[in-house]
C-alpha cells in the first residue's frame, strides 16, 4: 500500500503573557463588547521582550516529540510569516536547540494557510520516501509586526506554536491524512501584507524610513474572501476523500474571526456545536492556528479517537486549504 503520513505526536506552546481586551481599552479607542463582537476574542498571548518565534516553536515542538514518545526526526518544516531573521530561516534554528542533528529543515511561508501548507510539504516527503518522520510545525509572533496604534489588528492577533510529528503509515490507519487541496491569488496579495521590509521597499540603512514596516490587512474584503475560498476548498477535500458534510465529527478551521467560522460552518452546513473554537481565549495565531485548536480540542474531549476531521484555512497570499483525517488515539505532549 502507498506510503501515507499519519499523525504520531501533539504539541503547542502559549507564551505566558496573557493580554486582555480591557488591558488593550485601557491603550486604544476601543472596549471588551467591541472586540467581541467583532471578532469574537476576548484574550490573547503576547511574548515579551527578548522573546521570538524560534523560542516558541521549540516549546512546541519538544512536546510533540514528547507526544509521538520519539527523540529524532528525519527533517522539520516550520510554517512561518514572522521569522526570526530574513535570514536565515528560522527552521535549522529550531532543530539544533532541539538536538535533532544535520536534518533538513526549512521554512514555509503561506501565512495562516502556513501549517497546511507544512502539512502537505512533509506528506510529500515521506510519501516520496525521501524521510520517514517529519516535525511540522506552526509558530508566529504577529505582536511583532502589528501597528501599535491599530486597534483592528491589535485586537485579533495573538501569538504562539503548535506541532505535528508525521511519520510514515498506511492511508487506512486512524491518523493518516487525507489529500490536502491547497490554492492560491497572488493578484489579491495586497488585502493582507506588510509594505515594507522585503526586497520590494528593503531596509537600505539601519536608519532608514520606512513607508509602512506594519502588517495591513483589508478586513470586508478578506472576510469575503476567506468564507468564498475556505467554504469551497473543504467541498472539494470532502470529494477528495469521499465524505459527505454528516460525516464530519469536527470541523477545525482557522482562528481567524468568530463570524467568518460561523460563516463557513453554516455555507457547509455543519452544525456550529461540531466547529472547534479557541479564539476566544488565544486570537488569531496565523501558522499555529488549526494545531494550537486540535491540542485544544484534544484536551478537553471535543476530539477523541476516530473523530472525522475536517481543516481548512485562509491567509495571505492570498492562499487557502483544506485537509481532512481521522484523529488518532495520543496524548498531547
Amino acid at each position: 500500500m502507498k506510503r501515507t503520513a499519519v499523525v504520531r505526536g501533539l504539541g503547542s506552546w502559549l507564551p505566558p503573557r496573557l493580554v486582555t481586551n480591557h488591558d488593550l481599552a485601557q491603550q486604544l479607542d476601543t472596549s471588551d463588547d467591541w472586540i467581541r463582537s467583532r471578532t469574537g476574542i476576548g484574550a490573547r498571548h503576547v511574548i515579551t521582550p527578548g522573546v521570538a518565534t524560534s523560542d516558541l516553536a521549540v516549546q512546541a515542538g519538544a512536546r510533540a516529540l514528547k507526544s509521538a514518545a520519539i527523540k529524532g526526526v528525519d527533517a522539520v518544516v516550520l510554517a512561518t510569516t514572522t521569522p526570526d531573521y530574513l535570514c536565515p530561516a528560522t527552521a535549522p534554528l529550531v532543530s539544533a536547540r532541539l538536538g535533532l542533528g544535520n536534518v533538513p529543515a526549512f521554512d514555509v511561508a503561506a501565512v495562516c494557510t502556513g501549517f497546511l501548507y507544512a502539512l502537505a510539504t512533509a506528506a510529500g516527503l515521506i510519501s516520496s520516501e525521501v524521510a520517514d518522520c517529519v516535525l511540522v510545525i506552526g509558530a508566529d509572533t504577529f505582536s511583532t509586526v502589528l501597528d501599535p496604534q491599530d486597534r483592528s489588528t491589535r485586537a485579533i492577533f495573538g501569538d504562539g506554536a503548535g506541532a505535528v510529528v508525521l511519520a510514515s503509515g498506511t492511508a487506512d490507519e486512524i491518523g493518516a491524512l487525507g489529500p490536502v487541496r491547497l490554492a492560491s491569488d497572488g493578484a489579491a496579495a495586497k488585502l493582507i501584507y506588510i509594505p515594507s521590509g522585503g526586497s520590494r521597499d528593503p531596509f537600505r540603512t539601519p536608519t532608514a524610513r520606512q513607508a509602512d514596516p506594519f502588517f495591513r490587512m483589508e478586513g470586508r474584503a478578506v472576510f469575503r474572501q476567506a468564507v468564498e475560498h475556505m467554504t469551497s476548498s473543504c467541498i472539494a477535500a470532502l470529494h477528495d476523500i469521499g465524505w459527505t458534510v454528516d460525516d464530519v465529527d469536527l470541523l477545525v478551521a482557522h482562528q481567524a474571526n468568530l463570524r467568518i467560522m460561523h460563516a463557513v460552518t453554516d455555507r457547509l452546513g455543519v452544525p456550529r456545536c461540531r466547529c472547534a473554537v479557541h479564539l476566544d481565549r488565544v486570537g488569531n495565531t496565523a501558522a499555529a492556528s488549526i494545531p494550537l485548536a486540535l491540542d485544544n480540542a484534544t484536551r478537553s474531549g471535543l476530539l477523541l479517537p476516530g473523530h472525522r476531521v475536517l481543516m481548512t484555512a485562509f491567509g495571505g497570499g492570498l492562499t487557502w486549504g483544506a485537509c481532512t483525517m481521522r484523529w488518532p488515539d495520543i496524548e498531547p505532549g
